[in-house]
């Protein structure tokens, strides 16, 4: 049962160098800096269900907090299409959907589709291309979890180049090819993740088999998901 295992709280954009070493231990800024705290209500017209849900689950993780945005330490070397607001410290940030963004080039799959020698399933590309954001908090009947979430362009980079160390794994452990969205405790190896197969969400921990099956699909298991107000964890 995974009731005795906690699903905590993230920094804004660690969790996949979190997993990439947990996997090798196993097998713009807004240039005009506008203020904008009111709820941002995203056209649902336009999204497919993963979107749909994500964006739910940010909305009510919005309204969770008392100012409307998230804050995290600001790093000039880092900055996000979901930032838009600063100081020297800290910035203020909110998700923002991709395909919003003039500027960003559609995220490109393809890569990974030919290491994998396999098509990549559509809810995992649906996932990583809705929002720009930070990791998002949540809470389960299971425990705390923390959504990865793509902080810009290098970020879905480097989460390619992680995803394919994580498939080297998988091979070698002739395992069927997952992809990690979300961590579990500070210092838990556990990770969630999208069978690329079937779809399915995974509790998982590297170099050994599925711990089991948390649900059947990421729309559903997004749906089910509280908000945490807490501020993250930075480590």
């Amino acid at each position: 049962m995974i009731d005795a295992v906690r699903l905590v709280s993230r920094g804004p954009h660690t969790a996949v160098a979190r997993l990439s070493r947990l996997n090798s231990q196993g097998p713009e800024n807004n240039p005009d800096k506008v203020r904008y705290t009111a709820r941002q209500n995203f056209p649902l017209s336009i999204m497919d269900p993963v979107t749909s849900a994500l964006n739910s689950f940010i909305q009510r993780s919005l309204d969770a907090t008392e100012s409307g945005f998230f804050t995290s330490e600001f790093d000039p070397e880092w900055t996000s299409p979901c930032e838009f607001e600063h100081t020297d410290a800290i910035s203020h940030w909110r998700p923002v959907q991709q395909n919003t963004i003039s500027t960003a080039q559609a995220l490109d799959f393809s890569g990974l589709a030919n290491a994998v020698e396999a098509p990549i399933h559509r809810d995992i590309q649906s996932y990583y291309s809705s929002f720009w954001s930070g990791s998002l908090q949540g809470k389960t009947d299971e425990g705390q979890i923390s959504l990865i979430q793509l902080w810009n362009q290098e970020d879905f980079e480097r989460l390619i180049e992680n995803l394919v160390g994580h498939l080297f794994m998988k091979n070698r452990e002739k395992q069927p090819f997952t992809v990690f969205f979300a961590t579990t405790e500070e210092y838990s190896e556990l990770f969630l993740s999208i069978d690329n197969a079937t779809g399915k969400v995974l509790l998982e921990e590297p170099g050994k088999p599925t711990v089991r099956e948390v649900e059947s699909d990421i729309v559903t298991f997004l749906s089910r998901i509280d908000a945490d107000p807490s501020p993250p964890v930075i480590y």
